[in-house]
């Protein structure tokens, strides 16, 4: 059903998103030596699945608007060592995959598309799924469908995927004897009540979004003017399946203080994405080495993820944004 979706050929489920991207990685043999250009404002299993392999993630600027791979920046990132691009489809938002793509091919890089995000999300009316050599989808319970846990490999290439089905499988022949294993593999697999689960919520698939549409709708109506605030930009030529609603504060606003006097007024909030190359380990691993990201750090220091769910209603929105609204007043410099 995913499959048929996204207009892949071949799909292989998993037991996460996380197992996904690093099946992909390994099945495009990305390992010790090879950098892999990836985006610091992303989930830390972007990254993960690259240093699972022994690969160096490198990490390039976003957008200021959609907070996705900034092109530009990507291209000045290549060296002789870059092997792969990890793309991120950040909050269910496309990249900007023309161009990333051009680049892509000009470099002979493989291309992973992290969609884990944006199921159902579209760009120049294609479905993501099908831009790089393969996609990943997550299917955690707040991503737009769920099987509680799981994830799911999407690819054309027939290669990729028989290679998946046995690594997620401990490595095991595709249709050998149960105790005969071909590769070093993983218990990757998605387990049958999950896979149930998923292929329910698929065939609502279209509803779920269309219901995510209305809140992130509400949302900006009611943002819509406020100049301490800027809602999620959404290029015209995508279709944006969202995964969450994330706001941008102005400079000047105490980003943390508005959380904290938000969750204590009951409004649950989170900082989407604190970056990954600041965070402890993967500094550790760099051994410390600069990384000049100005445009991901300013964004991440000023990013809100309000309360996002199918059904929420129109009261609740009202009251989210009015909690909002008081928390900046209170922590406006």
């Amino acid at each position: 059903l995913v499959c048929t979706h996204v207009g892949c050929q071949h799909g292989v489920a998993v037991s996460s998103g996380t197992a996904a991207l690093h099946l992909i990685t390994r099945c495009l043999e990305i390992g010790q030596g090879d950098e892999v250009l990836v985006p610091s404002f992303t989930f830390a299993a972007s990254v993960n699945a690259i240093l699972y392999e022994g690969a160096t993630p490198v990490f390039v600027d976003i957008d200021p608007e959609t907070y996705n791979m900034d092109p530009q920046c990507l291209e000045a990132a290549v060296t002789s060592r870059t092997k792969a691009v990890m793309v991120v489809d950040v909050f269910g938002h496309p990249a900007e995959w023309d161009a990333i793509l051009r680049i892509a091919e000009k470099h002979d890089l493989r291309v992973i598309d992290d969609s884990c995000e944006a199921l159902g999300s579209e760009y120049k009316g294609r479905k993501l799924g099908g831009f790089g050599h393969a996609a990943a989808f997550a299917f955690y319970p707040n991503k737009q469908i769920t099987t509680g846990e799981g994830g799911m490999i999407v690819t054309d290439r027939a290669d990729i995927a028989d290679l998946a089905r046995s690594l997620r499988n401990q490595g095991r022949f595709e249709m050998g004897p149960w105790l005969a294993h071909q590769h070093l593999g993983y218990n990757y697999r998605m387990d049958e009540m999950s896979a149930a689960l998923g292929v329910s919520q698929m065939k609502r698939v279209e509803e779920f979004i269309q219901k995510r549409q209305r809140v992130a709708d509400l949302y900006s109506e009611r943002l819509s003017g406020k100049s301490w605030v800027r809602s999620p930009v959404v290029r015209p030529h995508v279709r944006m399946s969202w995964f969450v609603y994330v706001i941008l504060l102005t400079e000047g606003i105490d980003r943390d203080g508005v959380m904290k006097t938000m969750e204590s007024s009951g409004v649950p909030v989170r900082d989407y994405f604190p970056p990954v190359h600041l965070q402890p380990y993967v500094r550790e691993h760099l051994g410390h080495a600069a990384v000049e990201l100005p445009v991901t750090e300013s964004v991440a220091r000023r990013t809100i993820a309000l309360p996002f769910h199918n059904n929420l209603s129109e009261v609740q929105v009202e009251t989210v944004v009015e909690t909002l609204e008081k928390a900046v007043r209170q922590h406006s410099r």
